[in-house]
């Protein structure tokens, strides 16, 4: 009856230190995610400080600086400031630079020759 009381009971590995790194992370993640977005607020803010002249310069007018601030908060404005930047600036003088599109094209190249011994019922396939 001895050797049975004297065994020690099956320990278990804590899972506190996991859960808690894991709620350390997420809050960690949150504050960075937090101190971008002030971050990039201010850096419009600091845009909207300039004159229509300096605006100008760099493409942008007061009412893209509205539509940026219009954007949600957890959306950034300055992409969309950069966005509009680069846009105006593509399009300056009445010339578009067209983008390559990488997708197949939907038209036939022309007519296949079938190179089997056999000939098909269907010459294009």
């Amino acid at each position: 009856m001895s050797a049975i009381s004297s065994a020690q009971p099956i320990q278990r590995p804590r899972r506190e230190p996991a859960v808690v790194r894991t709620v350390f992370a997420v809050a960690l993640h949150g504050m960075r995610k937090l101190a971008r977005l002030l971050k990039h607020r201010r850096n419009a803010r600091m845009l909207a400080g300039m004159d229509d002249r300096m605006l100008a310069d760099i493409g942008l007018t007061r009412s893209d600086l509205r539509d940026a601030y219009a954007q949600p908060l957890w959306r950034d404005p300055t992409d969309v400031l950069a966005g509009r930047a680069r846009d105006k600036r593509l399009n300056r003088r009445g010339r578009v630079d067209v983008l390559p599109v990488d997708a197949p094209s939907i038209a036939p190249d022309g007519p296949r020759i079938a190179t089997t011994a056999s000939p098909s019922p269907w010459p294009y396939l």
